[in-house]
């Protein structure tokens, strides 16, 4: 939460992904993409938008520090999402 990246971000984004980030911790992988696709209807419902660049500052953060097996596995999970935003 405290990257530079994330630094022009809204406040209230910010306490939205570290509720996430909370409540995403301890989910499987295969309970992730419907945690993640409830999390982006439940953040629209609120008026809550994130533009492509803030979710790509977002998703590289989340990947520092990652295996490159797990940073796969995010872009697969993004692909997907974007996939079913069509």
């Amino acid at each position: 939460m405290n990257n530079p990246r994330l630094a022009g971000l809204d406040k209230e984004k910010l306490q939205m992904l570290q509720g996430l980030a909370d409540q995403g911790m301890n989910k499987s992988q295969s309970d992730m993409l419907p945690f993640l696709m409830a999390a982006a209807t439940q953040g629209k419902e609120n008026g809550i938008h994130f533009s492509s660049d803030e979710i790509n500052a977002i998703i590289e953060v989340m990947k520092m520090g990652k295996s490159p097996k797990e940073a796969a596995r995010m872009d697969k999970i993004v692909s997907l999402m974007k996939l079913m935003k069509r």
